[in-house]
């Protein structure tokens, strides 16, 4: 799906859940949605100040916990990165493929090891709230 078409249903979803698509949080999500892997809150930072010379940490901060309250973005925990989720209109489990040498992010939605992890916590007395998983090896191309 290109930007455009991104953004339009970002918008839509906003709409609906009666949340605010300000201009900076559209930007920052373009930034993510033009990003090939996973990008820092402080490189996002850097691309937001081209367009926005006052943009300060808290600024991309905010537009970062908007964007993932929505639904819009994943963190990706052990890179401190952050990566815009193309199929953010409908909940899904994620689990995402980290290539140590070139940075792509590969997102999966694996319904049986979510609930094969959701059985596995119920055994032991815990509830699971959210789940990211995170595999770290190489992509196709960087294992060559």
């Amino acid at each position: 799906m290109n930007i455009e078409s991104l953004v339009s249903k970002a918008k839509q979803v906003c709409d609906n859940r009666g949340a605010r698509f300000t201009p900076i949080r559209e930007k920052v999500f373009r930034l993510l949605a033009s990003a090939q892997g996973g990008v820092g809150a402080y490189d996002l930072l850097e691309q937001l100040k081209l367009t926005e010379s006052g943009a300060k940490p808290a600024t991309i901060y905010r537009a970062l916990d908007f964007l993932a309250e929505l639904g819009f973005i994943h963190k990706i925990e052990s890179t401190n990165a952050f990566m815009l989720c193309h199929h953010f209109d409908h909940i899904h489990p994620v689990q995402l493929l980290i290539c140590d040498s070139c940075g792509f992010v590969k997102e999966l939605h694996s319904s049986v090891i979510s609930h094969e992890l959701n059985s596995l916590a119920a055994e032991s007395g815990f509830i699971v709230s959210g789940q990211t998983i995170e595999a770290h090896g190489k992509c196709g191309q960087c294992k060559e």
